[in-house]
């Protein structure tokens, strides 16, 4: 079976930074799912005598943007103009990443804030000894009992709509929390033509999507939408991968793997595998999935090649993985990265 091997060479470094000059003069929409990171720091004191658990000093408590959040989060820091579309509540958490946002400069215009409504929290309790490194102890997860209505998610698909009459793609973050879906991006897909790229981050719902420009799952994701078992059999990946990409109509498919890099699949094309950008130790995992997509995104909507966005994304990923916590890349970083690749 034919499978191409990728490495930077030096004439793709020059094309690669070309792509990174162009950043700035994009506009992003991203329609999604907006999710709270929040991290609880402390100091371990003792163990509790009502039960056998440890008591921790709070010392520090921090919200940062997660999900599709973390993504638009890429995108500003990556130099492009980030329009997110989506939904939060009227509590801590989501005042917290408006917040988080407007220090940032992206706007929060189009970011509807609903009276009741839970905002996706994913909290991260770290704890340690004092002077000692600290390690994630427990993580809480809080979600919306009721996900927003039908209704509200053509509004916001309508609204998607309207602004990428002047943006450069869309992005979609789908966590599951019932922002935007697959009958809505179909249907704005339908619209807009193959005007712009249309990226898809989907944790569930893959297959349903149709019309799109480009997904990013990774390889569990793949096993889960297909029904497959993968593990180290190329030959199955191989297929999921293309049977993949056939059946929501890409024109590219790019299957993260961790260590293992990416494999991007295009139409009438051997598979590519594009080995892991840096130390294959990963410090911290959190939202890679979201720089990737960012990358990639921004990357085909400054005119880059699937395979060219897929180099960008992999080392965009291979740097975020080294930073703790939910981290962002910057433009800057990215240069340097492929200068010294």
């Amino acid at each position: 079976m034919a499978v191409t091997r990728l490495n930077i060479t030096s004439s793709d470094r020059e094309k690669l930074l070309a792509v990174l000059t162009q950043f700035p003069r994009h506009s992003i929409v991203l329609l999604g799912d907006l999710v709270a990171d929040e991290f609880v720091h402390g100091e371990i004191a003792r163990v509790s005598r009502e039960a056998p658990v440890l008591i921790l000093k709070q010392r520090e408590k921090q919200i940062l943007p997660g999900g599709g959040a973390n993504a638009a989060s890429n995108l500003a820091a990556l130099g492009a103009t980030v329009i997110p579309v989506g939904v939060v509540g009227d509590d801590e958490s989501g005042e917290g990443l408006r917040q988080c946002f407007r220090e940032r400069g992206i706007s929060t215009r189009h970011i509807l804030r609903l009276r009741g409504h839970v905002t996706p929290t994913k909290s991260r309790v770290l704890g340690g000894l004092s002077h000692w490194q600290r390690q994630q102890i427990v993580r809480i997860d809080r979600e919306p009992a009721v996900l927003p209505s039908a209704a509200l998610r053509r509004r916001l698909a309508q609204t998607a709509a309207r602004l990428l009459r002047t943006a450069s793609g869309l992005l979609v973050s789908d966590y599951g929390y019932g922002t935007t879906g697959a009958k809505e991006v179909n249907a704005l897909c339908r619209a807009i033509g193959k005007r712009v790229p249309v990226t898809v981050d989907s944790r569930y719902d893959l297959l349903t999507y149709s019309g799109v420009t480009a997904a990013t799952p990774n390889e569990p994701e793949v096993e889960e939408s297909i029904g497959i078992k993968i593990g180290s059999n190329a030959k199955l990946l191989h297929d999921a991968g293309r049977k993949l990409r056939r059946r929501m109509g890409l024109e590219a498919l790019v299957v993260t793997r961790g260590k293992d890099g990416m494999v991007l699949f295009e139409p009438r094309r051997a598979p590519q595998h594009i080995p892991v950008f840096g130390s294959d130790q990963a410090l911290d995992v959190t939202g890679a999935g979201d720089t990737v997509i960012a990358v990639l995104t921004l990357s085909l909507a400054a005119g880059a090649t699937p395979l060219q966005a897929a180099q960008l994304a992999n080392c965009a990923g291979g740097l975020v993985v080294m930073k703790r916590g939910t981290a962002t890349v910057s433009r800057q970083e990215l240069e340097e990265a492929i200068r010294s690749a």
